[in-house]
């Protein structure tokens, strides 16, 4: 079994403001922030030293470029601050260390995987295939951020997963003017370090509460490779689906969605073009799977309804689990199902390549359901994924477990399509 589990030693830093804290009944943030300053600052110089000397052999080897960061920390204060004297390098260095916290970003789950090609094929033997897994991390506060891993299916099926590097980063923001709400953004990350280092936390207001559940896609037709990942976007207050762009997965584009599809979550765009147009599988009156098109990958409205639900293990909705993935037979695409006791299950479905409407089989009994064994976790008796890929005659399929901890399974494509009614 290739489980992936939460780790909570692995640690980001990030801003700490005193006056988000729950038991703050009357935020004083500028009164309080001052104060903390004003403390630092009434230390004598060896006291200083001593102090951020405590500080760095404590935390130096968890982070990168740990004083840059209390520096750059330092300047993002200065609007909270009142005037005070020119800070030393030294007092500078403390009061970032001061207004920042160390955050586990996978202290409680790490789950709902999806899988592409890594952009980078080389070195690998015949019928080898390096990938990227893109996981959702949960840490304190119930926060979701998108972290990553990297594997190697051989050319019989064996997938193996790299081990992950002891630090992880925060990336470089830059905002972006456009976007309907102006929250369209970019994400940079330092090329010389390890995907499995690059985790991406909430930014804008409309994720502040969680980045859950990306979708990626390695999508054909430009003149290089291009991922896409639909993503939920969930403020705390309202959820929205959301966009990533990557060629490189070191550089990322985030854009807002917009249209009365893009209300709900679950969307899953196909890895091409449908007779010139976007195309996405999508769920937005939250019970049937919908087929819709869009013309500039940002705007999607209406829809065709394609899947109901029809078995048991899926009366009380039905949704996507990840991109279809295009066979000779048609469109493969996952689905899942709720059931009694809210019990999440995986399934299939078959479309036609020319016109998706057209469902040329589907699977009447679970693909995969929760193991006994298996069915603890923060959300008891759930399977999930967020998107499989071809690989050969085989399906490479991770999946999450009871909202808690990652798998990976293979399935024949064959024997898939055989299970299959019309």
């Amino acid at each position: 079994m290739l489980y992936l589990r939460p780790d909570a030693s692995r640690v980001i830093v990030r801003p700490f403001k005193p006056a988000t804290e729950p038991r703050d009944l009357n935020p004083t943030d500028k009164t309080r922030a001052n104060h903390i300053v004003d403390r630092i600052l009434a230390l004598d110089a060896p006291t200083a030293e001593a102090q951020l000397a405590d500080v760095l052999e404590n935390f130096l080897g968890r982070h990168r470029n740990l004083l840059q960061t209390f520096e750059a920390r330092a300047d993002d204060m200065e609007d909270a601050l009142r005037d005070h004297t020119q800070f030393t390098a030294v007092q500078r260095q403390l009061v970032g260390a001061y207004f920042l916290s160390e955050y586990s970003f996978e202290a409680s789950a790490l789950f709902n995987p999806s899988i592409v090609p890594h952009p980078d094929q080389s070195g690998l033997a015949s019928g080898a295939l390096r990938f990227i897994l893109s996981l959702r991390a949960v840490g304190e506060g119930h926060i979701s951020s998108l972290t990553f891993r990297t594997g190697l299916i051989a050319e019989d099926g064996t997938v193996s997963i790299d081990p992950t590097t002891r630090l992880a980063s925060n990336p470089m923001v830059r905002r972006l003017d456009s976007g309907p709400n102006g929250e369209d953004i970019d994400v940079l990350f330092d090329r010389g370090e390890d995907i499995s280092e690059r985790v991406i936390f909430p930014i804008t207001a409309s994720q502040s509460n969680g980045i859950e559940d990306a979708r990626f896609v390695k999508f054909s037709g430009a003149e290089k490779d291009t991922y896409y990942a639909t993503y939920t976007a969930y403020s705390g207050r309202a959820i929205r689906s959301e966009i990533i762009e990557t060629s490189d997965f070191v550089s990322f584009r985030f854009s807002a969605l917009r249209g009365n599809a893009a209300q709900n979550k679950g969307m899953a765009l196909f890895p091409r073009k449908i007779d010139g147009r976007f195309a996405m599988i999508a769920r937005q009156d939250n019970e049937n799977l919908y087929l819709i098109y869009s013309d500039d990958l940002y705007t999607w409205d209406g829809g065709t309804a394609i899947l109901t639900p029809a078995a048991p293990w899926e009366f009380v909705q039905i949704g996507n689990c990840g991109s279809p993935i295009e066979l000779d037979e048609g469109w493969l695409l996952l689905t899942h199902g709720v059931g009694p006791v809210r019990k999440y299950s995986i399934g299939a479905a078959l479309l036609d390549k020319n016109d998706p409407t057209k469902i040329l089989g589907r699977l009447r009994e679970p693909l995969l359901r929760p193991a006994p064994s298996e069915r603890a976790g923060y959300v008891p008796n759930v399977v999930y994924t967020c998107g499989a890929m071809r690989h050969g005659d085989r399906i490479i399929f991770p999946y999450a477990i009871s909202d808690s901890y990652s798998n990976i399974a293979t399935i024949d494509i064959k024997s898939l399509l055989a299970a299959m009614e019309p």
